[in-house]
């Protein structure tokens, strides 16, 4: 299983699932939505946070949320 937080700078990945239903409802409010292609643009020195392109424009976001996010 694969997540967000696994991909490296550059990388292009598809949404499939969610592991945390809470955070869940938030991710899908910021336009994280199963079957959207994700990229990841920007890591902080220190590995947290993180950057990825979604939706058309860049979202910011811990790792420890990245890592609730599965991705093909």
């Amino acid at each position: 299983m694969k997540t967000i937080a696994d991909l490296k700078i550059g990388e292009r990945g598809i949404i499939v699932n969610f592991t945390d239903d809470e955070l869940s409802l938030k991710l899908l409010e910021m336009g994280c939505l199963p079957g959207t292609q994700v990229t990841m643009t920007h890591i902080a020195p220190f590995g947290d946070p993180i950057a990825v392109k979604v939706s058309g424009y860049v979202l910011s976001m811990r790792k420890d949320e990245a890592a609730t996010i599965v991705v093909a």
